[in-house]
């Protein structure tokens, strides 16, 4: 089985992070590759050169004090890199999946997801990193950076993990909600779990042609499906559903216009994983 591959850091999601990671290779019988990155700005030492910026005479000492000061920085983020590791991996194989195994790496994260992501079936992240903003509910800037750039389908983690038993699907007839159901309908992680179908738009006869289309799909591989035509903001009237329908998963088409358009008038995909309070699997 292809891996699942989960990035995991020192902030509050780390634990629902391995929580989700935990649920899904349970379910695919996929193992679990727990993946921290650092930052190439956390394990860097002083310039040799700091000619002009130390004065005269406190130079040479100050240089190698500097030196022995980022030195030790650098080594602690690494050693607290393999605790964190370590700690993920121990709630992983306490959850009962077998095979864990752990990556630390220095560099660029997107860089290192996609060197990572070849033979994986999923990507496991959290909403918001470290450095993230909560008062100003900032998404995490990796977070983004990898939901736009992997091929493969991003798990984003809500901050508490909680059983799956009820999902949803946003669907907008477009490529990228059309594999997501393609998706749901061959994957193992969703079966026997309740399903609800919910489009944002006009009930007009094209609209509900392919709603039905898509439960077709999700029907004939099992699914009792509930199909829904709501009309309004998709962020408002998607979170809405969520929580009237008390569903645990929200998986949705992610990023369908440019950047530059999303800049100017905004991301449905981002607003509904800034306001949405359980997790996304995202498709693109």
């Amino acid at each position: 089985m292809a891996k699942i591959v989960a990035l995991v850091d020192g902030s509050v999601y780390a634990k629902s992070v391995c929580g989700y990671a935990s649920w899904l290779a349970l379910r695919t019988g996929s193992p679990v590759e727990l993946l921290h990155v650092l930052g190439r700005r956390e394990t860097q030492t002083v310039p040799s050169d700091l000619s002009g910026s130390i004065a005269l005479g406190a130079r040479t000492s100050l240089l190698a004090e500097l030196s022995a000061l980022d030195e030790q920085r650098a080594k602690l983020a690494q050693k607290r890199g393999r605790a964190v590791l370590d700690d993920g991996k121990a709630a992983i194989e306490a959850a009962g999946v077998e095979q864990v195994t752990v990556k630390l790496r220095i560099g660029d994260l997107v860089d290192t997801v996609t060197e990572y992501e070849s033979d994986a079936d999923l990507i496991v992240i959290g909403k918001r990193g470290e450095a993230a903003d909560f008062a100003k509910l900032h998404l995490g800037s990796n977070m983004e950076r990898v939901a736009r750039s992997s091929p493969k389908p991003v798990f984003v983690a809500s901050r508490a993990f909680k059983p799956v038993e009820r999902f949803m699907i946003a669907y907008d007839g477009g490529t990228s909600s059309m594999k997501a159901v393609d998706h749901v309908a061959r994957s193992p992680i969703f079966a026997g779990l309740r399903c609800r179908l919910v489009t944002v738009g006009a009930n007009s006869d094209e609209t509900r042609k392919r709603l039905a289309d898509a439960e077709a799909i999700l029907r004939g591989a099992g699914y009792d499906v509930e199909g829904f035509i709501s009309q309004g903001q998709p962020d408002v009237v998607l979170t809405q559903f969520v929580e009237d329908g008390n569903i645990d998963l929200l998986v949705m088409g992610a990023y369908g216009h440019s950047r530059i358009r999303n800049l100017i008038i905004g991301s449905t995909t981002s607003e509904m994983i800034r306001s949405c309070k359980v997790p996304i699997l995202l498709f693109r």
